[in-house]
């Protein structure tokens, strides 16, 4: 008597299993983004939580061009880094902490973009040399605060192609190390997290008001 209900249990267990593992990604919810309709960005330099010292404005280098490619203007991102400074906020980590009234209050912005770097740079493995970079990004109501948007950046550029044996990727991890020292790839790894994360088709940023203007 109890197999009838063992079976109908694990019938129960498998169907529930294939259900999840079928389910679709939930859309992102953007009633804020559509509400507060945002014509410009504010991007302040990037809290840095790895290692590199120089990744919050090497990332800054690759943000304007994305959100500008999706219709948003973005103020400037030296000219804005230079104004912090000039008005006593050498660091990003101080450039963060600014009010987002006095930020409204001298700059206008529509939306300010907040970012934080997790992971950054060239990880070295004994057969193999990755550049990651790892942020996360908060765009915010410049007026009230309200969460717009928000999205986790994430890219690799592995060296270790499996395909020459140990000797091939000892040789391959050699050379990208030597190429990385002369030839920073985080640039072009930032690019690449910025579009999956800007450009994702379930979670991704919204066209803005200029995007019609833009030649695909």
């Amino acid at each position: 008597m109890l197999m009838p209900k063992k079976i109908f249990l694990l019938f129960t267990l498998s169907l529930a299993l294939f259900i999840t593992g079928c389910a679709t990604p939930q859309p992102y919810n953007y009633d804020a983004l559509l509400a507060s309709e945002p014509r410009s960005i504010l991007v302040i330099p990037p809290k840095n939580n790895s290692v590199e010292v120089n990744a919050p404005y090497v990332y800054l280098s690759t943000i304007s061009r994305p959100l500008g490619e999706k219709g948003y203007y973005v103020f400037p991102v030296a000219v804005i880094d230079t104004f912090m400074k000039e008005n006593g906020l050498p660091t990003p980590e101080e450039m963060n902490s600014v009010p987002l009234d006095k930020l409204y209050e001298h700059i206008g912005a529509d939306a300010v973009l907040y970012v934080e770097i997790n992971d950054w740079g060239q990880k070295f493995n004994v057969l193999s040399s990755d550049t990651v970079v790892n942020v996360s990004m908060r765009l915010v109501d410049g007026k009230t605060g309200t969460l717009l948007w928000d999205a986790s950046a994430y890219a690799i550029q592995s060296s270790n192609s499996n395909n020459g044996g140990l000797i091939g990727s000892l040789v391959s991890a050699v050379a990208s190390q030597i190429m990385n020292s002369i030839s920073d790839q985080t640039p072009t790894v930032a690019r690449t997290a910025n579009n999956i994360a800007i450009y994702n088709q379930n979670k991704g940023l919204l066209n803005g008001p200029y995007a019609p203007l833009i030649k695909k």
